[in-house]
Formats: C-alpha cells, sequence, structure tokens
C-alpha cells in the first residue's frame, strides 16, 4: 500500500506541475508570437488533451512495466496511476487556459502567467505539508523551477514570433 501511495503522490505532482508549466509555456509562447486568441485557444485545447492523455497513458504503462518487473501483475495501481496523472495534468492545463478564454488578449497572458505561478506555489507548498518537509521552502522551490521553465516559453514566443 505504501508503493502505491508513493506512486500516487508522484503521479499527481509531475501531472499538476508538467500541465501549469508546459501548458503555460506553450499558452504564452503562442499568444505572444501570434497574438491571435483563436489560434491560442485551440493550441491550449490540443495541448492539454494530447499531453493528458500522453501523459496518463504514459504513466499506465511505465507503471504497469514496473509492477511485472517486480512480479505484482496487479493493475489497480497503474489503472489508478494512469488517471491521476491524466487527471491532474487535465486540470492543471486548464488554469492557463481559462485566463485566455476569460480575458482580453492584451492581458491575458499576463494573467495566464500570474494564475501558473500561484498554482505552482500552493503545488508546492501541498506537497511540503503532504511529505512533511518544510512547506515554505518546498512551495519556493517548485515555484522557482515552474518559473523558468515558463520563462523560457515565453521567451520562445518572443523569439519566434510571427
Amino acid at each position: 500500500m505504501k508503493l502505491n501511495r508513493t506512486e500516487y503522490l508522484q503521479s499527481a505532482m509531475f501531472g499538476f506541475n508538467d500541465a501549469l508549466v508546459s501548458t503555460t509555456g506553450v499558452i504564452v509562447g503562442i499568444s505572444t508570437g501570434t497574438g491571435n486568441k483563436e489560434v491560442v485557444i485551440l493550441a491550449g485545447v490540443v495541448t492539454i488533451l494530447v499531453e493528458a492523455l500522453s501523459m496518463g497513458s504514459g504513466q499506465y504503462l511505465s507503471s504497469k512495466s514496473a509492477h511485472q518487473l517486480n512480479k505484482d501483475n496487479s493493475l489497480k495501481a497503474p489503472l489508478a496511476s494512469g488517471l491521476i496523472m491524466f487527471l491532474a495534468y487535465f486540470l492543471a492545463g486548464l488554469v492557463p487556459l481559462l485566463s485566455i478564454v476569460l480575458f482580453p488578449m492584451s492581458y491575458s497572458r499576463d494573467v495566464a502567467i500570474i494564475a501558473a505561478l500561484l498554482c505552482l506555489l500552493i503545488l508546492g507548498y501541498a506537497k511540503g505539508r503532504i511529505v512533511k518537509v518544510s512547506p515554505l521552502k518546498s512551495a519556493l522551490e517548485v515555484l522557482v523551477i515552474g518559473g523558468i521553465t515558463t520563462g523560457i516559453g515565453v521567451l520562445a514566443g518572443i523569439i519566434f514570433s510571427v
């Protein structure tokens, strides 16, 4: 049971973090590069759906492989891990997308970045509480790592704007 709990936490952390960082990077990068709201929304929807499905199925397959290696052929933990990954990615991916949908393009990019960074801070804090380490230190670690990565997406959008 402890292995499953660890595996589920890894799936949730990976899914939430990856969606907040990569989806924000894609959405903000494309909005910086094009400024066309419809194109940005399309890119966001495609990114969220494809990545959530890819991450969920990848987590299922990798978890199943690990369980098979350990001669534990139960499908329950791999299925749960894959579903947790899918849901975490999907839900966190909505943060930057809804910012674009709900706000004018003139400042929706800024709202998406701030919302994603705030969610990264909350994610890190929650992780710290769950694993019983300093929540503030954990929050700052997740924020800094995710913030740098998001910034690279923005920079790519500026450099390659069309």
